[in-house]
This record gives C-alpha cells, sequence and structure tokens, in this order.
C-alpha cells in the first residue's frame, strides 16, 4: 500500500468514528442512538480489520469507494446499515435457456457497490 493510500484509508477510518461520534438516530430516541453508534463503530472495525491484508491496489480501490458510498448513503438517509436491494428471483434475464445458476452470476453482479462486503461479515 503507497503512503498515499494508506493516509486516505485511515482518514476513513477516522472520518467513520467522527460520524459515529455525532450520530444521532431518526427517532432522536437515545436507545437507538446508542444501538446505531456502536453498530457504527463495530461495522467500520470489522471490515477495517478483514481487508488489512489488501494488497491489490484495484481491490483496494474498490474497498475505498464501497467506504465513500456507504458513508454518503448513511449520511444522506440518516440509517447507518446497508440499504438492502429488491431484485426479482428469476428477474434479470429471459427464462429461454437461462440457468438458476446464470441468475445468480447476474444477481452477483448487479449489486450495488455499498453491500459488497456486506454479506461477506453480516
Amino acid at each position: 500500500m503507497t503512503p498515499v493510500t494508506r493516509q486516505e484509508v485511515i482518514g476513513l477510518y477516522r472520518k467513520i468514528l467522527r460520524i459515529a461520534k455525532k450520530w444521532q438516530s431518526a427517532s432522536g430516541r437515545t436507545e437507538e442512538t446508542l444501538t446505531e453508534k456502536e453498530y457504527i463503530k463495530n461495522e467500520a472495525k470489522t471490515l477495517f480489520r478483514k481487508n488489512k491484508h489488501v494488497t491489490d491496489p484495484e481491490l483496494i480501490k474498490q474497498c475505498i469507494e464501497e467506504c465513500e458510498a456507504r458513508i454518503e448513503i448513511g449520511l444522506h438517509y440518516n440509517i447507518p446499515y446497508p440499504r438492502p436491494i429488491h431484485l426479482p428471483p428469476m428477474g434479470l434475464a429471459h427464462k429461454q435457456g437461462r440457468t438458476l445458476r446464470h441468475q445468480e452470476k447476474l444477481r452477483k453482479i448487479s449489486k450495488p457497490i455499498y453491500l459488497k462486503s456486506h454479506d461477506d461479515v453480516s
């Protein structure tokens, strides 16, 4: 990892911790706010530790983009949890000659960037 990339990653981690410190839940209830703050810190810690041995520059770039997307979406919607996507089970391709395996592959490809690591951790 280059020094510039390292600084960018550390900056993102600090940004997430600052967001968690200032976080207020949408409902304004104290117990929900504490739960969401804890979730933000634990999710960041888990994902950053999981990816600390990544050395491929392209994969590092993807992780950074995912992190930035999750931060922006979380701040915009005031929800720290990843927003789920809803795709019909066989709705991505025509049924003629398409197998379930092909459908699963299309679903994986069509997953938004902010959900790439969510299924791996959760």
